[in-house]
C-alpha cells in the first residue's frame, strides 16, 4: 500500500491536531478524563477499521463452520483456541469475503508472504487484491471438503 503523499499527510496532521484540540477541550485540566477519552477515540477508530471483538469472533465461528474446523491453507485441524482470522487484504477489513481462518503457522507465512500491494501468496497461487476484491477465489474450498 502507498504511503500518504505529503498533502494527504498534511490533512491527516491537521485532523489529528483538531482532534487533541476537542479532547483537550473536554478535558480541561482533568489528566485522567484525557486519558479515558483518548483511549475511548482509540478504541472507536479502531473498531472503524477492523471491527469489534463480538463481529470479529462471530466472523471466526462462520469461518470455523464453513471450513468444518480445518485450516484454509494446509488442511489441518484448528486448535480450539488459537486460530488466526486472516484478512487477504487489510484494507478490506475483517468480511467473510476477505478472510480466511488459518492456524497459526499458516497465518505467520500468509502474514510473511503478504506483498507492498497488498496481494497475497497463498500455497503457491497469488491472489490479486483485485481478483480477490472482486470475488475471483469465492469458489476455491478449504482441502478436506
Amino acid at each position: 500500500m502507498a504511503a500518504l503523499s505529503e498533502e494527504d499527510r498534511a490533512k491527516a496532521i491537521g485532523i489529528l491536531e483538531r482532534v487533541r484540540g476537542e479532547i483537550d477541550a473536554v478535558a480541561g485540566e482533568d489528566a485522567e478524563l484525557r486519558f479515558q477519552v483518548r483511549r475511548y477515540v482509540l478504541k472507536r477508530l479502531e473498531f472503524d477499521e477492523r471491527g469489534t471483538p463480538t463481529q470479529r469472533r462471530k466472523l471466526k465461528e462462520q469461518k470455523w463452520k464453513f471450513q468444518k474446523g480445518r485450516c484454509w491453507e494446509c488442511g489441518e485441524a484448528l486448535p480450539k483456541q488459537g486460530a488466526e482470522l486472516h484478512r487477504l487484504r487489510a484494507i478490506d477489513g475483517y468480511t467473510e469475503a476477505n478472510t480466511q481462518l488459518l492456524c497459526w503457522a499458516c497465518h505467520a507465512r500468509a502474514q510473511a508472504a503478504t506483498d507492498q500491494t497488498g496481494g497475497l501468496v497463498v500455497g503457491q497461487q497469488r491472489v490479486a487484491a483485485t481478483d480477490h476484491a472482486a470475488g475471483a477465489d469465492s469458489t476455491l474450498e478449504p482441502e478436506g471438503t
